[in-house]
């Protein structure tokens, strides 16, 4: 068996994390990337920070926001640098990115894709926000105020409870011609 050294260790690191990128085909926010690299290797969190901060300014991984949200996604240079250094990555390493990714990606998606927040605008006023989002889209958007926490905390839970049943009922009231 053979000892890696730190050097080996921080490459293969670098190679998940593009080989996850490269596989998820689309961008992907920060926190759903560590649990995908959580899947297949044991990382630190610090450490995955930066590697990613690492390959962002060495141009393989670009950085942007969408939907309120910072998200990465593999570069044209990022591909290449993966195709020429893929062999670093072990095999097992390889397989339980490609066996848990498409799970571990739905079970995501699904975590995030009915969202809801408040923001206190003052002491007495709140800013509620509730969506759907589906692959980093939202399809649907709800604005209002609450004028407790109580309130808004209340609204925010029945969203992210009942927005299954919530939803369907806007938008049959919002197509109603009459």
């Amino acid at each position: 068996m053979k000892i890696n050294t730190d050097s080996e260790t921080l490459a293969e690191n670098k190679v998940l994390i593009l080989y996850i990128l490269d596989q998820t085909h689309k961008p992907i926010t920060n926190d759903n990337l560590y649990k995908l690299v959580l899947t297949a290797v044991d990382m630190n969190y610090f450490y995955f920070q930066q590697f990613l901060l690492d390959m962002i300014e060495t141009k393989f991984i670009l950085a942007y926001s969408k939907e309120n949200q910072e998200v990465y996604e593999l570069t044209e240079q990022g591909k290449n640098t993966l195709d020429l250094t893929l062999d670093i990555l072990p095999g097992i390493v390889k397989l339980k990115v490609d066996t848990n990714l498409k799970s571990t990606l739905e079970t995501v998606e699904e975590e995030h894709s009915i969202v809801a927040e408040y923001t206190p605008k003052n002491e007495n006023n709140y800013i509620i926000d509730c969506r759907i989002v589906e692959n980093n889209e939202t399809v649907f958007e709800l604005k209002t105020y609450a004028y407790s926490r109580e309130q808004a905390k209340e609204i925010v839970d029945n969203w992210k409870s009942n927005a299954h049943k919530i939803y369907p009922k806007v938008l049959d009231l919002l197509h109603k011609t009459k």
